[in-house]
């Protein structure tokens, strides 16, 4: 009779409990962009002309007294974070487990979000900005490496099966943290103000971090029943540093591409709802809101049946591509156009949803199973460092001062440039990316099941990484029963 780990219900009840490990946290992340008039209003306003969310900036908002430069170091604190320990948490991660990780990472998110909201209580005093940027650090430590954790224990799961449904479905979940966000916490904050809506996100990572137990034990258990506990424990000692040098041309260009798309991502979702009320007549600060929101609205939606069509196509270097110069319009469109702003925001979702399934579950097909972790972090470090790059790129560009009026459309306008610019580096860099993909025996545009048959069948540029202490170049056993 065959092992209950062995059946589809117990891997997608462990891809439940790993889709809730960033929920949360996701919840989390965008808070700042929904709240950015109250991160950045006036510590004080004459009682006749307090307003909260006002569209034709007139009418003072009253807020924590944040300049836009230091409201864009909040994003940034996150994304440099993430850059430094992104790279030591996939290393650990591999060498120590992931039950090591879902529980330090986790915790993280739950103290870092917890300081961020303490942070608040400090309105006006020069503890304001040192604590949030401290909760930011934290938080940032926790969610990038426990992202991290996420796709290595969805990767050994799914690994041959339905692989790109599986990251698919983990992005679903995390965006519709960033959804509620985007639908949610204006009211919330309009009711109950800014330092509970802050303190109820960290509630929201409590909840992960009772996911992380959830998995953690469905985890053991299910590779113990699979026999796999022992041998992947044994593998993981012989996982080194020096391993990095022997990631191949082809990871190191699909880390290029994610890298400059989500540089085009991110920084933009982060301002925004701003950029909407700025340059858009007649947008109150809720609607902006939902507007930006509908990026993740459409990945959402799209993320479970675009991961089923990558699984059943491939395809994933050529959609790669696809995303990317069809990204371009949008940010055309943003700078130099009055076009609906939903417009933009939509098409932009439905572009991230493609580039996120193909890209990120890419990274599995071209690094073995023991060293996925190492990947994975070398991977975030990268988008993380390009983000926060990116960040203050565009802090710079829309000014130092206070924001009590509009920025100029024309500082707006450069930012979308310097968007533009990121994502026709992501086309040349994910071109390149196809073209040493097909030399080498093509197996990002392969379908999964062919993927795995050819990952048995054709020697690829990851072996070295986990058979080079074999003699006779043997087949790792590993990866073997991971693959079959």
């Amino acid at each position: 009779m065959a092992e209950p780990a062995e059946r589809a219900y117990y891997r997608f009840l462990v891809l439940f409990f790993n889709c809730m490990l960033t929920f949360g946290s996701y919840f989390c992340f965008d808070i700042p962009s929904v709240l950015q008039e109250q991160f950045q209003g006036n510590l004080t306003c004459p009682n006749s002309t307090v307003s909260f969310g006002s569209s034709n900036g007139s009418e003072c908002v009253e807020g924590l007294g944040m300049t836009p430069q230091q409201y864009n170091l909040l994003y940034a604190i996150y994304a440099w974070t993430n850059a430094v320990v992104v790279i030591m948490a996939g290393f650990l991660i591999d060498k120590l487990g992931n039950r090591f990780g879902v529980f330090l990472f986790s915790f993280l998110t739950v103290l870092g979000s917890a300081i961020f909201a303490l942070g608040s209580h400090f309105k006006g005093s020069e503890y304001l900005l040192p604590l949030m940027l401290t909760g930011r650090l934290l938080f940032g430590s926790g969610n990038g490496s426990l992202t991290i954790v996420q796709n290595r224990i969805t990767a050994f799961w799914f690994k041959g099966k339905e692989l790109a449904l599986a990251f698919g479905l983990t992005l679903a979940f995390s965006r519709l943290g960033s959804v509620l966000n985007f639908f949610l916490t204006q009211r919330f904050e309009a009711e109950y103000g800014m330092q509970w809506t802050l303190w109820g996100g960290t509630l929201l990572c409590v909840l992960g971090f009772l996911s992380a137990i959830t998995v953690s034990v469905l985890d053991k258990v299910g590779m113990k029943q699979l026999g796999l506990d022992g041998a992947i424990q044994e593998e993981s000692r012989k996982v080194r540093v020096q391993d990095i040098r022997l990631l191949s041309l082809r990871y190191w260009l699909l880390v290029l591409t994610i890298m400059f798309f989500y540089n085009g991502i991110f920084p933009f979702i982060a301002d925004a709802s701003k950029f909407i009320q700025d340059k858009y007549s007649g947008y109150s600060q809720k609607e902006a809101a939902y507007i930006a929101g509908a990026v993740y609205d459409s990945s959402l939606v799209l993320s479970a049946a675009v991961g089923i069509l990558i699984d059943y196509v491939g395809l994933r270097g050529v959609f790669a591509v696809l995303c990317a110069v069809l990204t371009l319009p949008v940010f055309g469109l943003l700078a130099f156009t009055f076009v609906p702003p939903l417009v933009s925001t939509i098409w932009l979702g439905v572009t991230y949803s493609f580039a996120a399934a193909s890209m990120w579950p890419s990274i599995p097909l071209v690094v073995p199973q023991a060293t996925l972790g190492t990947a994975m972090g070398l991977a975030t470090s990268v988008q993380m460092i390009g983000i926060g790059i990116s960040n203050l790129i565009v802090g710079q560009i829309l000014g130092t001062k206070s924001s009590d009026a509009k920025i100029p459309l024309w500082r707006w306008q450069q930012m979308m440039i310097f968007m533009l610019a990121n994502t026709i580096s992501c086309i040349i860099t994910s071109a390149l990316l196809n073209i040493v993909d097909h030399r080498q025996g093509g197996i990002l545009n392969r379908t999964t099941k062919r993927s795995q048959v050819q990952r048995a069948e054709v020697p690829t540029d990851t072996e070295p990484l986990v058979n080079e202490e074999e003699d006779g170049g043997e087949e790792d056993p590993v990866n073997t029963s991971i693959n079959t």
